[in-house]
């Protein structure tokens, strides 16, 4: 099953709004066949390992990190085929949560009198596959909140002023990091700042573009912007609210930009959870914060957060830095405090990275 995993990983970030998954052939105690999914719409990871064994498959087992599927989608069953080929017995990492297969994949394979066996490393299987999980239940995208700060909790040293704060170790992390999500996502003023093009460079290898996303209430952003004219496969979303300049609606529109219109909340911003359930709605199963201050915040206020990554430099940034977050009050002290579960601790040259996810049990 750790082959099958390490198959699996070879396509994340690639095949979404599909799970990634890896599976492994062995036969005579032998791996014969290896194969994992590629691409949404492409054979998945069980059928490329059958065409790598060919006649091997027959009274082999095949170890597979997500319940084979058994429903016509954009591919046939990958059950039938596996009834098809003769397989002996199928051993599974975890079951597939999509409704519809929730069993009927295994279900269908002991009714062909393969034995079958399951929640083999279950939880790591599951770390796999979080953000598919959570949108194939929830139509909306896991949410990951990513940023590199000084030990005093500064985004830059200087407000108004850009400029990394981390290290060259965790800007190569971090697109990294980029190129396994499928959209990321910054407020107006971060682009105004930064005039970021948030793409994907990978050194010695091309990466792939996530979705650019940016939150600009009253559609102020500079038609100049770097980020409205890149030459990338990813599109670039502006989410605003109603009653904005419809002629520059229009201009953005006819040079390839995509505008939507969103409610805005209580508070007067955009209405976070409606940019999720649009995202959710394009098939995007993750997205990755990245700033600034007042988006981290309402992010977290509005429990939107599933995991989070901070990079954090040795360094103290002062006074005239721009705070991590702001809009965010604890009032209760420690108990009420938003607080982080499965903490992993990574150095990248020297810089520091915590990362966790969100604890669903604040009390």
């Amino acid at each position: 099953m750790r082959l099958a995993i390490k198959e699996a990983r070879k396509g994340l970030g690639r095949t979404s709004p599909n799970p990634s998954v890896g599976a492994v052939i062995v036969k005579d105690n032998e791996v014969v066949a290896r194969g994992y999914h590629k691409k949404a719409g492409t054979p998945h990871a069980e059928i490329n390992a059958l065409a790598a064994a060919g006649e091997l498959a027959k009274g082999a087992t095949m170890y597979v990190t997500l319940e084979p599927c058994n429903h016509f989608g954009r591919t046939p069953p990958c059950s039938q085929a596996l009834v098809k080929a003769g397989i002996d017995r199928v051993v599974v990492g975890m079951l597939d949560p999509n409704p519809l297969v929730a069993g009927s994949g295994i279900a269908h394979l002991k009714e062909h009198g393969i034995s079958t066996m399951t929640g083999i490393l279950e939880e790591d299987c599951h770390d796999l596959n979080r953000p598919f999980i959570k949108y194939i239940t929830r139509s909306i995208p896991w949410v990951i909140l990513k940023a590199g700060v000084s030990l005093d909790g500064k985004l830059s040293f200087v407000r108004g002023s850009g400029g990394a704060v981390t290290g060259p170790e965790s800007h190569r992390a971090v697109h990294r990091l980029r190129n396994r999500v499928d959209a990321i996502l910054i407020g107006r003023s971060t682009q105004e700042i930064d005039n970021p093009s948030l793409t994907t460079r990978l050194p010695g290898r091309k990466g792939r573009d996530p979705v650019r996303v940016v939150l600009d209430s009253n559609l102020i952003i500079s038609e100049s912007a770097k980020i409205l004219h890149l030459t990338s496969e990813a599109p670039t979303i502006l989410f605003t609210q109603k009653n904005v300049d419809a002629k520059k609606v229009a201009r953005l529109v006819a040079q390839g930009v995509q505008v939507e219109m969103v409610p805005v909340d209580s508070g007067g911003g955009l209405s976070l959870k409606s940019v999720l359930r649009n995202l959710g709605e394009r098939g995007i199963t993750s997205v990755l914060v990245e700033g600034g201050s007042r988006v981290h915040g309402s992010f977290l206020r509005y429990h939107l957060i599933d995991e989070v990554q901070l990079f954090y430099a040795p360094v103290f940034a002062g006074d005239n830095g721009v705070s991590l977050l702001s809009g965010l009050s604890v009032d209760g002290g420690r108990k009420d405090a938003i607080t982080l579960e499965r903490i992993k601790v990574r150095r990248y040259g020297d810089d520091v990275m915590i990362s966790g996810l969100i604890s669903t049990d604040r009390h």
